[in-house]
């Protein structure tokens, strides 16, 4: 692994804080999953949700307590003397997976900086996925690592390779009309590909965008904490990345052709 990316403060930050929310989210237990509803039926947060949050917020703060936090099961944090430094969290991404006992889902930890023009930039990256005992990580300018943790075995990222037998990963929410929404898109962009995977977690399908698992992916509606790590790793994986500007938006990776994805009426 390159050096610099060994040794640069924001990212060993970030593998340790997504590595303390996989901690949690190891010791899954079904009998203590006090599982309640957000915006639909399905759409849960479990007492390992706000466990994993908390660890990943501590493990942030202690070493940098003049950072901004944002995340998905708590208000933001906004220092008094603030760094210029956010974090966005998602303790858990893949909630229904991980309650179902379907082994894709992960922490999510990403920190931007803001730019001159107040412009904000995705820094650091990583994502800790216990189930499937595998770590990504990314730096700005850095590149993108992958590690077996099982193995300790370190690959460097290098998105999918040049293939007709393309792979679509998407993702459907909760509410029914955007999934009608969605599978309607899907229709128009699915001649570019010879199948699709639904896994689950926007995350991990942008981690797998970037190891060449999965040749693209997108998604409409994903909230920043769902990409903000996942379009980091991907995009240092030298796949191309689109982030969703406002809410809802699309997010994409590697996508054969964007101009496909319409908004909604």
């Amino acid at each position: 692994m390159d050096r610099t990316i060994a040794h640069d403060p924001l990212v060993l930050l970030a593998r340790k804080a997504a590595a303390t929310g996989a901690e949690i989210l190891a010791r899954r237990d079904e009998s203590k999953f006090n599982t309640d509803e957000k915006s639909a039926a399905g759409d849960w947060v479990t007492d390992f949700d706000r466990a994993a949050e908390e660890a990943i917020r501590a493990t942030i703060v202690t070493t940098r307590p003049n950072d901004e936090l944002t995340g998905e099961e708590y208000p933001s944090a906004k220092p008094a003397n603030p760094s210029g430094l956010r974090w966005s969290i998602d303790p858990l991404d893949g909630t229904t997976n991980f309650v179902r006992n379907i082994a894709y889902y992960c922490s999510s930890v990403a920190v931007c900086e803001k730019d001159e023009d107040g412009s904000e930039r995705w820094v650091a990256a990583a994502i800790a996925a216990p189930a499937l005992h595998v770590e990504y990580f990314a730096g700005r300018g850095l590149g993108a690592w992958k590690q077996d943790l099982l193995t300790g075995k370190l690959t460097q990222l290098s998105g999918p390779a040049d293939t007709e037998a393309r792979i679509l990963a998407t993702g459907f929410g909760y509410d029914p009309a955007r999934r009608e929404f969605q599978a309607s898109v899907l229709q128009q962009v699915i001649g570019d590909y010879v199948n699709v995977r639904r896994l689950g977690s926007a995350a991990l399908d942008l981690c797998l965008v970037a190891e060449g698992a999965l040749d693209a992916y997108a998604e409409f509606g994903t909230q920043e904490y769902d990409w903000a790590a996942g379009a980091l790793i991907a995009e240092e994986a030298g796949t191309l990345v689109g982030r969703p500007v406002g809410y809802p938006g699309w997010q994409y990776a590697g996508l054969v052709d964007a101009s496909k994805l319409p908004m909604p009426d």
